[in-house]
Parts: C-alpha cells; sequence; structure tokens
C-alpha cells in the first residue's frame, strides 16, 4: 500500500505533495494497472497497425492511401502529443473525492470507445481524420493518468519489474491488433469496436481497484505560467531528462516509422494482396511481440536485481538499429520474421528499463504526472513526424524507397543510442 494518504507538506511551490509510496504496491494493482495499459493501448494500436490502412483502403483511391495515411496519422498524433501534457497537469490538480487519476481513466476510455465508433462509420477521409484525432486526444487523458500511477503507487524497486511488464504489453497490443484485422476486417465496426470496448472494461477494473488518492489542498492557480510550463521540463536544469527524452524521440521514430507502412511494405516487398498480407503482419507480429516479452520481463528484472539502467537502454538501442536494417535485406518472409525477432529483443529490453530509468529521474515529483506527460511527447511527437517522414522517403526516392526508409530509421535508433550515455544520475 501507499504511504498514509492524510500525510503531505507543502513544496517550494506551494503545492500540496503527496508523498511517495513506502511499501510496495500488492498484487491486485500491479495486476490490474498492467492490464489497463495493454487494453487502452490495444484500443489505440488497432487503427495504426491497421485499421486505419483497411478502411481508407475502402474510401480513397489506392493511389492516395499511403499519403493520406501518412496525412491523417500524423495530425493524429499531433493531437496526442498536445493534449497528454494537458490532461496530466489536469490529473495532476484534480482535487475531487474519487482522486487524481480515477476520473481520467474512465473519461478517457469512454471518449476513446465513441471516437472509434465514429471512424468505423466514417464516410470520407475527412471525417475518419476527425475520429482519430478524438480518440487519439481521449485516449492520451486515459494514458497520461495511467503512467502517472507508475509513479504514485510504486516503489523504486517495482519500477524496472512493472515498467517492463508494461511495456511489453504495450507491445503486444500490437500483436491483438494484427490477429484483430485478420479476423475481423471485414467489418469496420468489429474491427474498431471491440477493441475499444477490451480497453474500456479493462480501464475500469483498474479505476475501482487503484488506491488515489485526494489532493488534501487545492493547488494554487498559476495562470498562464501553468499553462506555458505544461509543456516544458527544463533541460539545463534538468540534462538527464532531456538526454531520455531525445533517446526516446529517436527511438519511437524509428520505431513509427515502419510500423504505420508495415502492411503497405509486406505487400510492395512480396506482391501480396491486403487479406493475405495481414496474416503474414500477425505472424511476423507474434514472433515479435513472444521475443519482445521474454526480452523485457527478463531484462527488467535484471535492471532491477543489479540496480543499472543505462547499459541495457543502450544496448536495447543498438539492437532495435540492427534488426530495422537487417529489413532491407529481407529477401523473403522468412527474413522478415527474423528482423522481427532482433527488433522485438532490441525494444522489448528499451521498453522494459526506459520507463523506470525516467521515473528514477523526474525533476518534481508533485507533478510526476505533467513532466511524465512532457517526457510522453518523446511518444506522441515521433507519430507526428513518422509518417510523413517515412512516406517521403518512400515515395521520394525513384527506387527503393521502403530501403532508404528503413536505413534512415536504423540510424535514428543508433543516435537515441548513444544520448543515453551522458545521463549522470542513474548508472
Amino acid at each position: 500500500m501507499s504511504a498514509n494518504p492524510s500525510a503531505a507538506s507543502g513544496s517550494a511551490a506551494g503545492t500540496s505533495t503527496m508523498p511517495p509510496p513506502t511499501e510496495a504496491a500488492p498484487p491486485r494493482v500491479v495486476i490490474t494497472m498492467v492490464a489497463a495499459r495493454f487494453g487502452v493501448m490495444a484500443a489505440l494500436a488497432t487503427p495504426i497497425a491497421a485499421g486505419l490502412v483497411l478502411k481508407l483502403q475502402q474510401i480513397v483511391p489506392e493511389d492516395e492511401v499511403v499519403a493520406t495515411l501518412g496525412i491523417i496519422t500524423s495530425i493524429g498524433a499531433f493531437s496526442a502529443l498536445f493534449f497528454d501534457p494537458i490532461f496530466g497537469r489536469l490529473s495532476d490538480r484534480t482535487t475531487g473525492r474519487f482522486g487524481r487519476r480515477r476520473p481520467w481513466l474512465i473519461i478517457g476510455g469512454i471518449g476513446l470507445l465513441l471516437a472509434l465508433g465514429f471512424i468505423a462509420i466514417a464516410p470520407n477521409a475527412l471525417i475518419l481524420g476527425i475520429g482519430w484525432v478524438l480518440a487519439q486526444m481521449l485516449g492520451n487523458a486515459a494514458v497520461s493518468a495511467h503512467t502517472a500511477t507508475v509513479a504514485d503507487q510504486l516503489t523504486p524497486r517495482q519500477r524496472g519489474k512493472v515498467s517492463g511488464a508494461i511495456g511489453v504489453v504495450q507491445q503486444a497490443a500490437f500483436l491483438i491488433a494484427a490477429y484483430v484485422a485478420e479476423l475481423l476486417g471485414h467489418s469496420m465496426l468489429l474491427l474498431f469496436l471491440i477493441p475499444g470496448v477490451f480497453g474500456l472494461v479493462l480501464l475500469i477494473v483498474f479505476a475501482f481497484v487503484l488506491p488515489d488518492r485526494q489532493l488534501p489542498h487545492k493547488p494554487p492557480a498559476q495562470g498562464l505560467r501553468t499553462l506555458l510550463t505544461t509543456f516544458w521540463v527544463n533541460p539545463v536544469k534538468n540534462p538527464d531528462f532531456g538526454f531520455a527524452w531525445w533517446s526516446r524521440f529517436l527511438l519511437v521514430l524509428a520505431n513509427f516509422m515502419f510500423v504505420t507502412y508495415r502492411l503497405l511494405w509486406i505487400q510492395h516487398e512480396f506482391g501480396m494482396p491486403a487479406g493475405k498480407a495481414t496474416g503474414v503482419m500477425a505472424t511476423g507480429v507474434l514472433i515479435y511481440t513472444l521475443c519482445l516479452i521474454a526480452a523485457g520481463q527478463v531484462m527488467g528484472w535484471v535492471s532491477d536485481l543489479i540496480k543499472r539502467r543505462k547499459p541495457f537502454v543502450i544496448a536495447a538501442a543498438i539492437l532495435f538499429a540492427a534488426g530495422t536494417y537487417l529489413l532491407v535485406h529481407a529477401t523473403g518472409i522468412a527474413g522478415f520474421y527474423t528482423a522481427e525477432a532482433v527488433i522485438g529483443i532490441g525494444f522489448g529490453t528499451y521498453v522494459a528499463v526506459d520507463l523506470a530509468l525516467v521515473v528514477d529521474i523526474l525533476p518534481d515529483p508533485d507533478e510526476s504526472a505533467k513532466d511524465l506527460a512532457v517526457f510522453n511527447i518523446a511518444m506522441a511527437g515521433p507519430q507526428v513526424l513518422a509518417p510523413g517522414l517515412a512516406a517521403l522517403l518512400i515515395t521520394g526516392a525513384t527506387s527503393g524507397g521502403y530501403d532508404l526508409m528503413l536505413t534512415v530509421a536504423a540510424v535514428l535508433g543508433l543516435i537515441g543510442a548513444a544520448l543515453i550515455l551522458p545521463i549522470k544520475k542513474v548508472r
């Protein structure tokens, strides 16, 4: 259990301080925390992995799918980038009797489900784009509140293991999305609504299990300063946070450059129709996910055991880059599956330890949700850039556009690894 809810002291800024947890969170909290993240990410991953592609192939000409997908996913990701810190700030400052995080978990889950239904019935690309913006905005209300519960509820000795599990299920959500697309791709309503209902149910269960604490005092209004600092953590005063932020940004940028166009890459590389390509994608994502789960769980546990974060994150980023570059030389489906395995091991290790590293170096414990939401910009921001950058590399090259895109992604992964080296607060 967490520390006494009534214990609080004023911070230097004058806000009400929530004491950090002194006892390990019980299993019911940890299990439902991980499950809730899996649910909300499955709901968001289904459109990214295949849903938007399959929907666009129904409503726009074939030669417009790549560009339209890039525009819609970029605008939707910008919505996530903008609203994630806002909802994080609102979560930190919520004073109702239901706690700080619980209301936003439920509001976000309901809103995401409604937005996914809107996408399913969209008659054209404009309406689909509006629906995806709403899905990203409302989904991130739940995501930002959920991420804050890692700092609220977990002791430092739990963070590596639980962060590893959260990172694993986030990626496993794409496996579910791949199989959902294969099984339900014939029905847009089922394709979008079933993952949305699944996510909402798991969020509600977590919200009721969560020992969320009410702020003892309402934080003072800070006006324009509050709005501006919602999107900012000073990298000069907090250089470790800045280096970790840019490392995450580049790794996620590289990852989403491929994830966004994975299905189209398979169709192009192997000359497959959409139905067969979704099956190959599902198997590839299965291999990726199994490797990710194994690597994530083992490395998260070892990281906690030896109290080291940096070596794991650096090695993981390098391995991820190597796997991404292997796709350039994949001459058959077996090569694709091999690359997915290497990427899974690398990214699984990365997501297992990276969040624990960041929680260890948070600048302000009183505003953990806001600071983690700023860090989550490094997750949402690349999703703004990745589709457009990848589309430019794919369509701008006279030949081998996908190979150029994958090579650039691998280089970005290596730079992300190098940025972990200067971090000093953790080993």
